[in-house]
């Protein structure tokens, strides 16, 4: 599995991961070279025995000493784990045009969001195609925005091209790019017990893309958001990054057997929920109805457009798609990303764009996504995946692969 993670970052890296803010770069004294950055958890990850690897333009942990990605992966399900996510890029959107900015860039209904409640929503080009990914609260009097890393100095360049065009016509709109703050995600069934005891804010009350501000382990300023990218209940947390280390071991003190985990066991845990890797699954070449995400498209925004490639992205919601995302389950030799996928004939008919075992469902049970023609995309045809030369036998079916577990306030 670490290879299969190691093959993931490589292809992000090629994606646009080699973008970094100036501020954060840093170059080797002897060839000059720019070296990952780190995030504010890095000394962290090292001095508890993390793998350390290039992501994102990041240098991560893939795993730690004290447990295996299998392991970490399973203790997720069953316990609960923190994630570093500090090198995601939070973006804060003031002014009383920041609606109308969002709504310009993505294909969310940004303005018909409940006060203190996010969305998963992307950014779109003019061909349709997703810029990126990410997520969109609707905070007191602002817009709270994570995207990804990889593609951080893209999305800037975007939302500061859109800004700049809105305020000259007026606009009072306004971006914050938050460079002091680390982000942590403590996913995982027992969630709720290790957090509770250490925040002032009323979890059964923070239902799934809910946010709110408090303390947490004694530390004012936190945003929690009821979010995360392994399918199981969790939170993210925004905390100061002078203090972020502080509170991820406090978390670990705290009851519920939480324990570390590296981005190994969150690639495994994401594609068991039939969650998207940016660069793999989803680029500017997929649109959001191809990968199945049209979803993310409100139907206010279905009607009035007004977002990058509206003109395609609306004619295929109606007209329908040549190919589109789907899952598959196989035995035998695990299927991995880039492998092309046939038909009974021999004949080509699409490409994996990830894969792994899944540990959830045990031995020789093997998972992954890619895109087929729309016409062979029914859950429960038959379809064969060349791996190392041999042909796989695989079975399209529903995502996630296995159930998800978001919370609901009550």
């Amino acid at each position: 599995m670490l290879q299969t993670l190691q093959k993931t970052v490589s292809s992000i890296d090629r994606m646009g991961s080699r973008f970094l803010p100036v501020l954060r770069q840093v170059r080797s004294a002897s060839t000059g070279s720019v070296l990952p950055a780190k995030t504010c958890l890095y000394d962290f990850h090292v001095e508890n025995g993390g793998k350390m690897v290039e992501f994102a333009g990041y240098s991560m942990p893939v795993e730690y000493s004290s447990m295996g990605i299998i392991q970490s992966h399973l203790h997720t399900r069953r316990n609960s784990s923190i994630f570093d996510v500090s090198h995601m890029l939070q973006t804060i959107v003031h002014g009383k045009d920041r609606f109308d900015f969002m709504e310009s860039l993505t294909v969310a209904d940004v303005r018909g969001l409940k006060p203190n409640t996010g969305t998963l929503t992307v950014f779109t080009n003019e061909r349709g195609g997703i810029k990126d990914d990410l997520i969109v609260t609707n905070s007191e009097g602002f817009l709270y925005v994570v995207s990804n890393a990889g593609c951080r100095e893209k999305d800037m360049e975007v939302m500061k091209r859109r800004i700049k065009e809105m305020q000259a016509d007026g606009k009072d709109v306004s971006l914050e790019f938050i460079e002091d703050k680390g982000l942590v995600a403590l996913q995982g069934p027992t969630m709720k017990e290790v957090l509770q005891p250490l925040t002032s804010i009323d979890l059964s009350k923070l239902g799934f893309m809910s946010s709110g501000l408090g303390s947490v382990a004694g530390i004012p300023d936190c945003r929690i958001t009821r979010c995360g990218y392994t399918g199981e209940d969790g939170v993210e947390i925004s905390a100061p990054d002078t203090r972020t280390r502080e509170l991820v071991e406090t978390l670990l003190q705290s009851s519920g057997n939480p324990a570390l985990a590296g981005l190994g066991a969150r690639d495994s845990l994401r594609l068991e929920a039939g969650l998207c890797l940016y660069g793999n699954d989803i680029d500017e070449e997929t649109t959001p109805v191809e990968a199945t995400l049209a979803w993310t498209i409100h139907k206010a925004r279905r009607v009035t457009g007004g977002f990058p490639g509206d003109n395609i992205i609306l004619r295929q919601l109606k007209e329908g798609v040549e190919r589109k995302r789907v899952g598959f389950l196989s035995s035998g030799p695990p299927v991995r990303g880039h492998c092309n996928i046939t038909d009974d004939q021999g004949n080509v008919v699409g490409v994996t764009t990830s894969g792994c075992p899944s540990p959830s469902m045990g031995k020789g049970c093997n998972i992954s996504m890619g895109y087929v023609e729309k016409k062979l995309s029914k859950i429960g045809t038959e379809l064969k995946i060349i791996v190392r030369n041999k042909l796989v036998p695989a079975v399209i079916t529903k995502m996630p692969f296995i159930p998800t577990k978001y919370y609901t306030a009550q």
